[in-house]
């Protein structure tokens, strides 16, 4: 056989593979995904992942099914895709907590960025820093008077340790040079409560379950915590405007898949999440919610998550926060 030929014939079964391995990914998925949320059902991560999931289904035609796997702080589901195949049906739904995790937990079975092949950031929304009609502060600034005037008098309430209305305050605390007490709960609907009966002064809230009470009065709305208004509550001045410059937190929703995933259908699903997320029915929803959709491509998630590891690793450091 001449050298000519040879060449010849091996380009020709090269375009064949390529070819066929494309029609493969334009086929995808022929039988259900399951896409894998570390947290109960009716929270914020599972309620955006099945939005998605659906709509996954819907234009896909194969059902995009939301396993909850919850413990250890979501850990647990994380560990499982990450020895999962990398076939593509085996997917992770996550939120912020995800890039925290690292830093507050000393020991973990998988590594977040080696173990994974990030497909999309999806959405981001701010948090509302709120206070009990009863402190004496009606802005950013009293409160970080307020609470430098009274080291550790003023206690704050999470959603748990090491979740990202914790790490909002050790952020705050860190930034603003003020002290104040962690109260944690399980949960944020049980924070809420008792922020609004009185039993804890502070609290960083999601806009959707908290706007109502703002409204009624009953609880006092002092900021966001992303680094510009959010078009849910333009009244509000961001934290890094009203008095802590720098200050950025919001809460993000993605999409991860199992390192090893072939690239060209991991940038499928991430244009077809791209897709789903600008439409018009998830955009109003979100809306409501302060969430804004990213779409983001797999390279920029990829930043996004070593810029986010390592910047609550420098704050956990800075605290000493720990879960173990």
């Amino acid at each position: 056989m001449s050298c000519r030929l040879f060449i010849g014939i091996s380009a020709c079964l090269a375009w064949s593979s390529a070819a066929i391995a494309q029609g493969t990914f334009e086929a995808y998925p022929v039988r259900p995904v399951r896409v894998v949320v570390g947290l109960a059902p009716g929270g914020a991560t599972d309620i955006q992942t099945r939005l998605i999931a659906q709509k996954l289904s819907d234009h896909l035609g194969r059902p995009f099914i939301v396993d909850n796997r919850t413990g250890a702080g979501g850990t647990a589901a994380y560990a499982f895709v990450a020895k999962s195949p990398a076939d593509g049906y085996t997917l992770l739904g996550v939120a912020s907590g995800y890039a925290i995790t690292p830093a507050v937990f000393s020991r973990l079975s998988y590594d977040p960025l080696k173990d994974f092949a990030p497909i999309s950031l999806a959405i981001e929304a701010p948090i509302l820093l709120l206070v009990h009609p009863a402190v004496p502060a009606k802005n950013v600034k009293e409160l970080i008077a307020l609470a430098q005037a009274r080291p550790n008098a003023l206690d704050f309430g999470s959603a748990g340790h090491g979740t990202s209305t914790h790490m909002a305050m050790e952020l705050f605390k860190s930034m603003a040079g003020v002290r104040l007490v962690h109260v944690p709960y399980k949960g944020t609907g049980q924070a809420l409560a008792d922020l609004l009966a009185g039993q804890i002064p502070v609290l960083f809230g999601n806009i959707l379950s908290c706007v109502p009470y703002v409204k009624a009065g009953r609880l006092r709305a002092l900021a966001v915590t992303s680094s510009k208004r959010s078009a849910a509550m333009p009244e509000l001045p961001s934290i890094a405007e009203a008095g802590v410059p720098g200050y950025n937190m919001t809460t993000w929703h993605g999409w991860l898949a199992p390192a090893g995933t072939p690239t060209l259908l991991v940038q499928r699903l991430s244009s077809e999440i791209a897709k789903v997320v600008k439409g018009p029915e998830i955009m109003e929803k979100m809306s409501a919610d302060g969430g804004e959709a990213v779409g983001s491509t797999p390279e920029q998630f990829t930043r996004y998550l070593v810029a986010e590891i390592a910047r609550w690793r420098k704050v956990v450091n800075e605290t000493g926060v720990r879960v173990e």
